[in-house]
């Protein structure tokens, strides 16, 4: 029962309290609140994240994103300029962003660890690339690019908690939050596999066009391994935990022409590294994913899109209002919602 749908981004909006902005996470992982939204029958009940394991089902698989977030922001010397490293593309070159961008148009220079750098191209979706005087790791004595609506500087605490326990490959940008919850403890009681989506800026880039359908996202590299993909074809139901371990998934069927037949296991996922661009909206047939763990996202995002084509949009917005009413924490150090 998915409901009307819709291209108007002014349908994907909602009015949050600021005070609901989670803005460090909880003492433990796994004491978050969890909200319910049962699609078939259109309910909705508040649990505990711990509560997680009772709602599998026999022949249920757990899918995480095992990506690991960079040490990617840095600033000047003199702090007047927020650097965040997208990714190196040669010696002593690299793509970034940079706030404000008006202090550094093409051909100003900054300091880092008082090695120069210069702008040497402005890209047309506002990334600049910089040349630095000399190949240096500015990842080693980076901080957690943490979201701006935190609203302060990353601390000591985030360069654990800004993780998840299963982090492994290096290349995000932004952590899966919906894996925040998990402690190892919780993850080894159920059958679990890990994917890897580097999680990059386009993510959460924000949408401008009045029209959904004209917005673009940027690709983020992925990979599915070989024991994944065999775990992924036995199972009777994919729980993906997270809107990138999703994308990844449901990228994959589209490339390959999957049959939704994940339960007679005439679905076959293969190993397969790559990029994706899929940018998933209200219609949208799943192939793959079940199930979904997610936390609660942005107003006009593409992340609320996703979920919206998932649950319902109208269903998963009541969702949200009964979520302020309750007094849930929002974004990435926020609560979550099990969509069954």
């Amino acid at each position: 029962m998915i409901g009307p749908m819709s291209l108007q981004l002014s349908d994907y909006d909602y009015p949050l309290p600021e005070a609901l902005i989670a803005k460090r996470p909880l003492l433990r992982r796994d004491d978050s609140r969890m909200m319910v939204l049962h699609r078939d029958f259109q309910t909705i009940e508040h649990r505990q994240f711990r509560d997680l394991k009772i709602l599998l089902q026999p022949g249920d698989l757990v899918v995480l994103n095992n990506t690991r977030v960079l040490a990617a922001r840095r600033f000047s010397d003199d702090h007047a300029v927020d650097f965040l490293f997208l990714e190196k593309i040669g010696p002593a070159r690299w793509k970034c962003l940079i706030k404000p961008g008006r202090k550094m148009r093409l051909g100003a220079t900054a300091k880092i660890d008082n090695v120069s750098l210069r702008v040497e191209e402005i890209l047309p979706d506002g990334e600049r690339i910089v040349a630095l005087d000399q190949d240096v790791d500015l990842y080693a004595r980076g901080s957690m690019p943490l979201p701006p609506y935190i609203g302060r500087e990353s601390e000591s605490m985030d360069e654990q908690r800004y993780q998840t326990v299963f982090a492994q490959t290096p290349g995000a940008l932004a952590a899966p939050t919906a894996g925040l919850h998990f402690t190892a403890e919780i993850l080894s009681d159920m059958p679990h596999a890990f994917i890897t989506l580097h999680v990059g800026p386009g993510t959460f880039r924000p949408v401008h066009s009045k029209n959904i359908t004209e917005h673009r996202m940027h690709a983020e590299s992925f990979s599915i391994p070989e024991d994944a993909a065999a775990k992924i074809d036995n199972a009777q139901r994919i729980v993906a935990v997270g809107t990138t371990t999703l994308r990844a998934l449901e990228s994959v069927a589209r490339e390959t022409r999957l049959l939704k037949a994940v339960k007679s296991n005439e679905c076959k996922i293969s190993p397969r590294s790559g990029e994706t661009d899929l940018f998933i909206y209200p219609p949208f047939e799943f192939q793959v994913v079940g199930a979904l763990l997610t936390n609660f996202h942005l107003p006009r995002s593409t992340l609320l899109m996703l979920v919206s084509a998932f649950a319902g949009r109208e269903f998963l917005l009541r969702a949200y209002r009964e979520a302020i009413r309750e007094r849930y924490r929002f974004y990435s150090y926020g609560d979550c919602m099990l969509i069954l």
